[in-house]
């Protein structure tokens, strides 16, 4: 009997897909709970699971093809199963017959398998692993018990069966390949290897999909917005220094490290509220000024910038906000962002000074009408009573849409950041 593959719905928003990577070929055996195929869509990536054991009878879609919602993509003959008609007692008592009792396993049945059903490998389960990392760590003979997860609970993902094969003292009997250690997104044949070598030799690389929403949405943002940048800086001076003070007391009740997100996020809130049209859209003829604040932090992952979304972030505590960036940022970079993450947000905050930038033009997050750019923390030499001083300053960069936010707004909303930024106890009485 054949089972139908279909493209899972992945939101309301996403109609299409495409297949960015196949784990199984035509042939392959297969069991329940096996990654089959990773599905690329703009917002997310998506692995798709079996259901069935069986061998796969027909792959319909090719990497790179694009798919859309419940589509067939693949066919899995159930009656090909190599565990069809078999229990686990049988298969035990099976094995029970062609051993001697000196080749019985001293560890019973029960003990090798998970309460939860899922089989444990080298003293860890096979649950405490993304399925990904199951596959790549199986394929590359690694011991998932040696490798520590960096994922939600500790799990254990592909990029840290990724570091922990780049290790030099890992003994892999097999290396792991160039393929596997590719982004999911950028499959093998997704690359033209030059023609021939030499200093003018090119490739093409197919742009994914959320490359191609990015570029689209960036040129949407410049065509339909009236979009201006005022700048201004601040000095960091005293943010530094309670950081400084501060960090370990907040790290060890809180677990988090106590970074510079939670203060401009704060401080961009604070400023929003005297300024609410930088936390408004244009729908038609009309604003919707907002009176909640779903602050969008924008992550560098690797196949491109996401911006999840800091849910009612002015509810929220220095650690929760530390929190719940750290979280976003993990997922995005495990490529585990779920469309909630990525939906909606009033205003956005991006930090190219992680990058060393010193100053940038941020382009708007459409359809919300202000982004905040921070940038690098750099000493120069200040003003200040009449004194030449070294300060550790950052250069600030608002860009707005002047369709609703008028030049003399957008200002003084920079001028009231940098106000709470300069004396973070105003922060706390902001809040």
């Amino acid at each position: 009997m054949s089972v139908e593959i279909r493209v899972p719905a992945m939101g309301e928003s996403i109609i299409e897909a495409t297949i960015s990577r196949w784990f199984k070929k035509a042939g392959d055996a297969v069991s329940a709970g096996d990654v089959l195929v990773e599905l690329e869509t703009d917002k997310i990536n998506q692995e798709l699971v079996s259901e069935h054991n069986g061998t796969i009878e027909k792959i319909l879609h090719n990497e790179g093809d694009t798919v859309t919602v419940n589509e067939v993509i693949a066919l899995i003959n159930e009656s090909a199963s190599p565990q069809a008609g078999k229990s686990l007692d049988a298969g035990h008592a099976e094995t029970s017959n062609t051993n001697t009792p000196a080749e019985q396993p001293a560890v019973p049945v029960s003990a090798a398998v998970a309460h939860d059903g899922n089989a444990i490998e080298n003293g860890k389960s096979k649950s405490s692993a993304t399925p990904l990392a199951q596959k790549i760590a199986a394929e590359n003979k690694l011991d998932l018990a040696k490798i520590t997860g960096s994922g939600v609970g500790g799990k254990v993902t592909k990029e840290d069966v990724e570091t922990f094969a780049r290790k030099p003292d890992t003994l892999a009997p097999v290396p792991i390949s160039a393929a596997v250690l590719q982004a999911p997104s950028t499959p093998v044949a997704s690359v033209t290897k030059p023609q021939s070598a030499g200093p003018r030799s090119e490739e093409r690389r197919r742009m994914s999909r959320r490359r191609q929403t990015i570029a689209a949405r960036l040129v949407e943002a410049q065509r339909t917005a009236a979009m201006l940048t005022t700048f201004n800086e601040a000095d960091m001076s005293v943010v530094m220094d309670i950081r400084k003070r501060r960090k370990d007391s907040f790290k060890e009740r809180n677990g988090v490290n106590l970074g510079f997100m939670s203060f401009f996020t704060k401080a961009a809130i604070g400023a929003l509220k005297a300024f609410p049209l930088l936390n408004a859209e244009i729908q038609g003829d009309e604003i919707v000024v907002k009176h909640y604040y779903d602050i969008g932090i924008a992550v560098g992952a690797e196949e491109g910038l996401v911006v999840p979304v800091l849910r009612d972030a002015d509810q929220k505590s220095f650690e929760e906000i530390e929190r719940e960036i750290v979280s976003l940022a993990t997922k995005a970079r495990e490529n585990k962002l779920a469309l909630a993450d990525l939906q909606g947000g009033t205003f956005t905050i991006t930090n190219g000074g992680v990058f060393g930038s010193l100053m940038s033009t941020p382009i708007l997050n459409t359809p919300q009408v202000g982004i905040l750019g921070l940038h690098k923390i750099q000493e120069r030499p200040v003003v200040i009573d009449g004194q030449i001083v070294i300060r550790p300053m950052m250069y600030l960069a608002l860009s707005y849409d002047h369709r609703i936010v008028d030049g003399s707004e957008a200002v003084k909303f920079l001028v009231k950041l940098k106000e709470l930024i300069e004396d973070p106890m105003s922060l706390i009485l902001e809040a």
